[in-house]
């Protein structure tokens, strides 16, 4: 989960020569060096493209930028009337070069995961110009004009099946699909806006003849999530720091992939409640179709050597 970041003082000088966060997103080689950083320090299993999920609405033509110390922020809008797939895959061409230079410079053993934003959470960044705590904006767009809201949704669907579609030919050997607010929303809602769009995206990418692995992850989603793989048709489901594995692996069944859930802060902390939290995870896993991981992504004040004992527990395990 975002392995890349403030916690490596190697990614701090990278994003220095940078300049800026976009910079650095647009930076092939920038972006691919940030990318391979955590590979090369604790040899993962697995590396994630170094993006961000706004990328598509930049490229949609939505204004964005990042505000010091406060994150993205980007120009209002009430419908998709301002955004335009045309020229989309143009302007997100330097991620599917970085996508091209990972695909060549990554060790072999080493997966490289593709991934985009889920509609739902793209679209709440898109209505609300920035991050919000409840989202909402988004969800009053939704309730109040329906039709305008899906006239987002529909573009959203249409411009990350391109995204993800293009990953792919680049070199991604798995995509994960990011639904970082589902726990906004339930219900009809959750099924409409949440639901509906990942299964879109998923049979988009089939459709085409894709057979790429996709993992889902709605974060702390409050749905029985047997019922969601079934119906979005993910070949993965990525957990919450608050989902319970033993109850969603009975949701779920014995044949879909699960993936998480250790604490971020747990991960800080580190010690012996660090080591209880990864053997209870492990002993709840074991024999399954698990794949270890954090619960949400790597915060900034993470000590490296934390990362590093993590790594070195787990692979004792196997």
């Amino acid at each position: 989960m975002r392995q890349a970041g403030r916690y490596l003082p190697e990614y701090r000088a990278t994003r220095e020569q940078a300049g800026g966060f976009l910079d650095l997103c647009y930076a092939p080689d920038l972006a691919e060096e940030v990318t391979l950083q955590p590979i090369r320090r604790f040899d993962f299993d697995a590396a994630i493209l170094f993006a961000d999920i706004l990328l598509i609405p930049q490229a949609l033509g939505q204004e964005l930028w990042f505000e010091t110390g406060e994150g993205p922020r980007l120009s209002l809008i009430s419908n998709a009337e301002s955004l335009s797939l045309d020229g989309a895959q143009n302007f997100l061409a330097p991620v599917f070069d970085t996508v091209r230079r990972l695909s060549q410079s990554l060790p072999q053993h080493v997966a490289l995961i593709g991934f985009a934003g889920a509609p739902w959470t793209v679209a709440s960044y898109m209505v609300a110009g920035r991050g919000t705590p409840d989202q909402a904006p988004a969800r009053h767009l939704a309730h109040s004009d329906a039709a305008a809201f899906q006239s987002i949704i529909d573009v959203l669907v249409a411009a990350t099946i391109d995204y993800l579609a293009a990953q792919v030919a680049a070199g991604a050997e798995v995509l994960q699909i990011f639904e970082s607010w589902a726990a906004s929303l339930l219900g009809d809602d959750f099924e409409r806006w949440c639901v509906a769009p990942m299964a879109a995206i998923i049979a988009g990418l089939r459709a085409r003849g894709i057979k790429t692995p996709i993992i889902a992850f709605p974060r702390a989603a409050k749905a029985h999530m047997g019922d969601y793989c079934d119906a979005v048709k993910c070949d993965g489901l990525g957990l919450d720091t608050s989902a319970d594995i033993e109850t969603i692996r009975a949701q779920t069944g014995p044949d879909m992939v699960l993936q998480g859930n250790l604490d971020p802060m747990v991960l800080v902390e580190g010690g012996e409640k660090l080591e209880k939290q990864i053997a209870l995870i492990l002993q709840k896993t074991r024999g399954t179709k698990h794949i270890f991981n954090l619960g949400h992504g790597i915060v900034p004040q993470t000590p490296p050597e934390h990362v590093a004992r993590l790594i070195e527990l787990v692979r004792g395990e196997n």
